[in-house]
């Protein structure tokens, strides 16, 4: 199992799938949500793996 620092510091769709274990669709839907931490560069959808991770935690705060 990779850890946080494995991963590139700005990651793709790939990376969002391979870390939660789900498909293309669900993780393109998942970059859509207001809450989730998407960098827009152009059409490219990227995410900082920091801001991911705490985007993580903070889910797992939610009740």
């Amino acid at each position: 199992m990779k850890r946080k620092e494995d991963y590139p510091l700005v990651l793709t769709v790939t990376d969002i799938m391979e870390i939660l274990g789900i498909g293309k669709r669900v993780a393109y839907a998942l970059m859509d949500q207001n809450d989730f931490p998407t960098v827009r560069i152009g059409k490219l959808k990227r995410v900082n793996r920091d801001a991911f991770f705490e985007w993580i935690e903070k889910q797992g705060q939610v009740s």
